[in-house]
């Protein structure tokens, strides 16, 4: 594969399963998409706003040996794609959990998750407010977490966390990849100057938080719209 088809050729390794296990009769995703895709696109532009920004400050760059050149807003096509492809299938894993793991394990420990993360990442994030990524990551990420408690309060929770957990190890290889694992020089670069210089790997310690957030308010959108219409889950 040519080398500026990378970060592209991730983004469809990405999607490739879950897309073909969409259809699967006893997941049945495709028959949520009408949800899925409401949330992706509004979750999307608010995380597209923040991306653009912080590329803009020169907090993280791509690197133009490795994607197309193809350009929205100074975001590369590739980028932009991550915000839908990455969500649909860690959406994916969050349904495939609720079918085959009937009872909501981690429930009890919603609440003292909610708890303990809110002011946690609050007082990281103030603390090293100097650091543009560790502190809007952590306050922002804090605050998804706090009105999503507000409207949910603890009933998918449980849930969510069991979907977080297992999708952080595809998650920080998909992230591995982009920062530089396997490859010669990182697909994204990241000024360490504005985050703690703490990586897993060659993965800022940000991006778990990171994902958290996106994954919270991807699943908070669809499960709203999903009980708007079902009233039941």
């Amino acid at each position: 594969m040519k080398e500026e088809y990378y970060y592209l050729g991730l983004m469809l390794f990405t999607l490739s399963y879950p897309l073909a296990q969409s259809f699967e009769h006893r997941i049945t995703y495709h028959k949520k998409w009408y949800a899925l895709w409401p949330a992706s696109l509004i979750t999307a532009c608010v995380y597209l706003i923040w991306d653009h920004w912080f590329t803009v400050e020169g907090v993280w760059w791509f690197n133009e040996r490795y994607i197309l050149g193809w350009y929205l807003f100074e975001l590369p096509l590739e980028e932009i794609s991550f915000f839908f492809i990455v969500p649909f299938a860690c959406i994916f894993i969050y349904e495939v959990l609720i079918y085959f793991v009937k009872k909501d394990w981690l429930q009890p420990i919603g609440k003292p998750f909610v708890y303990i993360m809110v002011p946690l990442l609050l007082v990281l994030g103030f603390y090293h407010w100097e650091k543009l990524y560790t502190s809007f990551n952590f306050i922002f990420t804090s605050l998804i977490v706090a009105v999503h408690f507000l409207v949910f309060k603890d009933r998918i929770l449980g849930r969510f966390l069991a979907a977080y957990l297992v999708s952080l190890l595809p998650f920080m290889l998909v992230n591995g990849v982009l920062t530089g694992t396997w490859l010669d020089e990182p697909i994204v670069g990241y000024n360490n100057q504005e985050n703690l210089g703490i990586r897993i790997g060659t993965v800022p310690i940000e991006d778990s938080v990171y994902s958290l957030g996106l994954l919270l308010l991807n699943i908070s959108i669809y499960e709203k719209i999903l009980r708007r219409k079902t009233f039941t889950r």
